[in-house]
């Protein structure tokens, strides 16, 4: 209602209301394993207050989730346990890749641990970091807002089927696998090669 007492609207579509509503009341799902997860307590704490942004009701059950945090180093016996949780969460699903051991594995390049949770679920946004300050987490969760706002399509995920959860070393099945939003060209391929050989020479 204005100040002179008439009344007044907002014409808009229902879906463009449906993304508002979306975008400012993200429920999220915290899956903190290691030293990325005191980052992202410290960024739920009151000196961040990230309820200023419309995201501070943490649920510690998936079902009453829509946004996935994880933060922090993910093995490959923990995978089809994180993948289960992904998959009793409400949709629509937001996931976010808080930290580089979640990314891409980080400094733990071994076997028993995944190489980023971009193998078993897809995610919408990664934050670098090795940890991450609080303010990289902010900045990821105004992203996907933004990118809730502009309703940009996902990718699927493919569910890894008992024997992979069990015997893989990694869930990545081949290069044209990934759920990164890049091709690989032969020019990128090249690259690698000479980076790779570079490598061998010192």
């Amino acid at each position: 209602m204005s100040k002179d007492g008439s009344s007044f609207f907002y014409p808009t579509l229902l879906s463009e209301a449906a993304k508002w509503a979306q975008k400012n009341s993200l429920w999220p799902m915290p899956f903190g394993t290691s030293c990325c997860g005191i980052e992202m307590m410290s960024t739920l704490s009151s000196t961040y207050d990230l309820s200023r942004f419309g995201a501070e009701v943490v649920r510690f059950s998936p079902r009453q989730a829509d946004m996935l945090i994880v933060a922090g180093t993910i093995t490959t016996k923990m995978a089809p346990v994180l993948r289960t949780i992904y998959d009793q969460m409400l949709e629509p699903k937001w996931v976010i890749a808080m930290g580089a051991c979640s990314s891409s594995g980080g400094i733990f390049d071994t076997y028993s641990v995944l190489q980023g949770i971009d193998e078993i679920m897809p995610v919408d946004v990664y934050v670098p970091g090795c940890p991450p300050i609080p303010e990289g987490l902010i900045h990821a969760i105004l992203y996907l807002q933004n990118k809730i706002e502009k309703g940009m399509d996902r990718k699927p995920a493919e569910r890894p089927s008992y024997d992979d959860a069990m015997n893989a070393m990694t869930y990545r099945k081949s290069a044209g696998d990934i759920k990164a939003d890049f091709v690989i060209t032969p020019e990128y391929l090249k690259q690698q090669e000479e980076l790779k050989t570079k490598q061998e020479q010192k």
